[in-house]
């Protein structure tokens, strides 16, 4: 009789960590465990803005698969997941194709422009680790350019940031930083260069208190980010943004969209049931009908039973999916109960550049500044440890005592 087969389609933060944790706790006899990805690396996706702000390297971000799982435990598969086809068990890849016995869907996600029109045409993406990379170089480009043109037009300094959520504020923190070298690198007079965050909500940071959220537009607007808030933008176009009812043009030469994302096309290629791009598990991670496929991180909604709102999609909460969902397969394997995921909320820390962030840590205590940087390199590096293992925190690892 042939072992279970896992599989595993997606090498993020749910998926790795299942994957580690599958290979730690079963012997080869009890099954055979195989991961699916598109590149041979794991990317930080919660250091993607800095990437693309170019103020870490790319190959900080990364490391390869084969550093944090031991290919002689899991085999490793480079392909693009194309459909799962349920009926048959089995896996449809770019390149080939793969059955299962036990299924964990954790590909992740996609950017969403909400049907913005011109967004997907005229904006960049922060989304993995080439088009973080992408936007460093076009934003290095405009600043060379506009250095060693005869007339040059200031609007090609302009950087225009779409969405005040996590990511797009990080990012603008990150650019305050790095916008200042980069005028000094090119003899450029700082104010010269913009930066321009524009939200439709009438607040940026939605999930921070009031008072974190004023700290931290005000230490960004105190190092040059201007804000436009309770802005919706109605149209992207080659020159910018056109925004609000008076439909105003603020023209940019680096226009980037952070706005939002939603589950990978997979699913609805796969036939899941679908809410906002995403599927609703149930309480042990399982898709509803469906007892051996799992689908976990920014793939699915997790209901939180207190709130009776899902959790949100955060590192954290794909971790801890992945160490869930193994314990799950494991469980079944071996003819034990499953038991129900519980969400354990670390806190949640954003950085507003290199040496500044504002935090909620340890049941709502509140950090801010220099405090909240130091811990945002201490969650980065537990992120770290997590997906990788010890090895990986001291090739990578952000945080520096001494």
């Amino acid at each position: 009789m042939s072992k279970p087969k896992i599989v595993v389609l997606g090498a993020g933060y749910a998926g790795l960590v299942t994957t580690r944790r599958l290979s730690q706790k079963l012997s080869p006899e009890e099954a055979e465990i195989v991961l699916i990805n598109k590149h041979n690396y794991h990317y930080e996706s919660t250091w993607l803005h800095e990437v693309a702000a170019g103020t870490i390297n790319p190959n900080q971000a990364r490391f390869m698969l084969t550093d944090a799982v031991n290919p002689k435990k899991v085999r490793l598969i480079y392909d693009s997941v194309l459909e799962v086809k349920r009926d048959e068990q089995r896996v449809v890849l770019e390149n080939s194709e793969v059955t299962y016995d036990y299924l964990v869907i954790a590909l992740g996600w996609v950017s969403n422009t909400f049907g913005i029109p011109g967004m997907e045409e005229h904006a960049f993406a922060i989304t993995d680790i080439d088009s973080s990379r992408l936007i460093a170089e076009h934003i290095e480009y405009q600043f060379a350019k506009y250095a060693t043109e005869e007339n040059p037009n200031d609007e090609d300094l302009a950087i225009l940031v779409g969405g005040g959520g996590f990511t797009g504020i990080e990012f603008v923190g990150e650019l305050a930083e790095k916008i200042p070298q980069l005028c000094k690198k090119y003899d450029i007079d700082r104010s010269k260069a913009r930066i321009i965050n524009v939200e439709a909500a009438p607040s940026i940071l939605p999930m921070f208190d009031e008072d974190l959220v004023t700290y931290a537009k005000k230490s960004l607007e105190d190092r040059g980010v201007e804000f436009m808030i309770g802005t919706p933008i109605k149209e992207a176009t080659s020159e910018g943004f056109i925004v609000g009812d008076d439909k105003e043009l603020v023209k940019a030469g680096t226009v980037v969209w952070t706005g939002g994302v939603t589950g990978n096309p997979v699913l609805a290629k796969s036939g899941f049931e679908l809410v906002k791009g995403k599927v609703n598990v149930d309480a042990d991670l399982r898709v509803p009908g469906e007892e051996n496929i799992f689908v976990l991180g920014d793939c699915s909604w997790v209901m939180d039973k207190e709130s009776g709102r899902p959790y949100p999609p955060t590192g954290q909460l794909a971790t801890q999916e992945g160490a869930v969902a193994a314990d799950n397969i494991i469980a079944m394997l071996r003819n034990q109960p499953v038991k129900d995921f519980v969400f354990n909320n670390k806190g949640t820390v954003a950085s507003l550049g290199i040496t500044d962030g504002i935090g909620n840590i340890l049941d709502g205590n509140k950090i801010r500044g220099k405090a909240a940087a130091a811990m945002k390199k201490v969650v980065d590096d537990r992120s770290l440890f997590m997906v990788g293992g010890p090895k990986i925190v001291l090739k990578k690892g952000k945080f520096r005592p001494f």
